[in-house]
């Protein structure tokens, strides 16, 4: 098996004054300053955008050598906003391989280098080219297509995504490293100006530069290496297809759900045992497909979690405990690693007051291109 040995992050924010490479090591040194290592045998970095809006290719050399770990493997890993899961994922079975001693997991994101329509383009790239954004769409559109199309098959409003955003925000209230703190009502969500319709500001999770990164080791190593290591139990990808128009069932992520049981039954943990939910609710309408692909709530009732405040902190299921997409901020090649950082603090008991009480079993959840990839963790605090 393999552990968590090493976490750390940046502030989500617009981090005009540091480029790429100073936002990557930041998070880099908080891990190993964590993990008390320099030992790093390989170094997996997850990014989406920072060939586009860096001019950045080749970020694995380029944060290796910054990094001072010249020489050592570096690979970048893009799976639009799934990539810091998946990069999770190579280094997981890298070390479960035995190829592998200690790999070191970064993702990051610098979206503030560029604005305007030259950002939205190069969103748009995580669409299918040929198919959907040569014809216009955005990311918040293709958002926006699902939820509508939910409300009339499940006949809910607006209204009813509020919990996810009020609770997001509650919750990033606590978490001095968010790049919202406010909070907000059910009442303002539903008056929130639109993005693309039915989504609002209030609905949409907003992009951000930032950086996070971990250090995993095997579990023998670890035991002797970290006083509080969390073990990978369960870790699983799977794919749909890229285009919306293709997929079989459009208000169902098949993606989400392959990877959820297959990591689910790699843990060998059932649904009652999962004590906090970390998922991608970049839009409130993903949260909602979100739980009910992985199975925690009926077809057509995810929204009803939010309704009955099921994921607060001290609810049945806790998601975004820190704030999650929405409030936190989404610096998208990044966020897959941040869900596992927050949930490694959150069974270390290092979570301060965005702490879930006894938390023992965590599972993070990653989706990229409203569902394309889905990447999936199952992490438990190693007390052998």
């Amino acid at each position: 098996m393999v552990s968590i040995i090493g976490i750390g992050k940046t502030t989500v924010k617009e981090h005009w004054d540091t480029s790429i490479r100073h936002l990557a090591w930041n998070a880099i040194e908080a891990a190993l300053d964590d993990a008390h290592t320099t030992a790093v045998d390989a170094l997996y970095v997850g990014n989406v955008l920072a060939g586009r809006l860096s001019g950045q290719a080749h970020l694995g050399a380029l944060i290796a050598d910054f990094a001072g770990l010249r020489g050592t493997e570096a690979v970048t890993i893009a799976a639009s906003e799934a990539s810091g899961g998946a990069a999770m994922r190579q280094a997981v079975m890298a070390v479960q391989s035995g190829m592998i001693e200690t790999a070191l997991v970064v993702g990051v994101e610098k979206m503030t280098e560029r604005t305007g329509s030259e950002a939205v383009a190069a969103l748009a790239s995580q669409l299918d080219a040929d198919y959907e954004a040569i014809h216009g769409m955005t990311v918040p559109a293709a958002a926006a297509l699902l939820m509508r199309r939910y409300m009339y098959e499940n006949d809910v409003e607006v209204g009813n995504f509020a919990g996810f955003s009020v609770n997001a925000h509650q919750n990033g209230r606590s978490n001095p490293e968010a790049m919202f703190r406010n909070q907000i009502t059910a009442a303002r969500f539903s008056t929130a100006g639109p993005i693309a319709d039915p989504i609002s500001i209030f609905d949409a999770a907003p992009y951000g530069d930032g950086a996070a990164a971990l250090l995993v080791t095997s579990r023998e190593r670890a035991l002797d290496m970290s006083p509080h290591p969390v073990l990978v139990t369960g870790s699983a990808m799977a794919t749909d297809t890229l285009a919306l128009h293709d997929r079989r069932d459009l208000l169902w992520l098949s993606a989400a759900e392959k990877s959820t049981k297959a990591a689910m039954e790699m843990a060998k943990v059932s649904l009652s045992d999962i004590d906090l939910f970390e998922l991608h609710d970049s839009f409130t309408i993903m949260a909602a497909l979100s739980l009910e692909a992985a199975g925690f709530a009926e077809r057509g009732r995810g929204w009803a979690m939010a309704t009955e405040a099921g994921i607060g902190r001290d609810g049945t299921l806790p998601i975004s405990t820190f704030g999650g997409l929405k409030a936190r901020g989404n610096p998208i090649g990044a966020t897959g690693v941040y869900q596992l950082v927050e949930a490694a603090q959150q069974l270390r008991g290092q979570a301060g007051d965005c702490q879930v009480t006894d938390a023992k079993v965590a599972m993070a959840q990653c989706l990229g291109s409203g569902g394309g990839t889905a990447v999936t963790h199952v992490l438990r605090l190693d007390e052998w």
